[in-house]
């Protein structure tokens, strides 16, 4: 179910780097020390988002990561894109 303008605002709160962009989507950049371990993150990334079956738009531009959230069905932001948005900021303290 899609997440009001007000829900949306206080799981942005919570959820550290995230953005709101366009009123659709949460997007978060990562950075890393070499490319190489930017890509590890992004094949963490899609490994995580096969078993949630929640997938981000990901841009790689050399060692900046960017991901981009929305529920497509659901004309907006839901529950899940917070939930994904939380397990990549997991991947990314854990392995940084």
């Amino acid at each position: 179910m899609k997440l009001s303008g007000y829900q949306v605002d206080e799981r942005l709160a919570a959820a550290e780097g995230w953005r709101l962009e366009d009123v659709k989507w949460i997007v978060k950049k990562y950075r890393f020390r070499s490319y190489l371990d930017g890509i590890e993150f992004v094949n963490q990334v899609a490994k995580a988002s096969e078993r949630i079956n929640h997938h981000p738009f990901i841009s790689i531009d050399y060692k900046l990561i960017t991901l981009r959230l929305t529920s497509w069905n659901a004309g907006g932001l839901t529950e899940l894109d917070f939930t994904a948005a939380a397990e990549f900021d997991r991947i990314y303290s854990t392995n940084h």
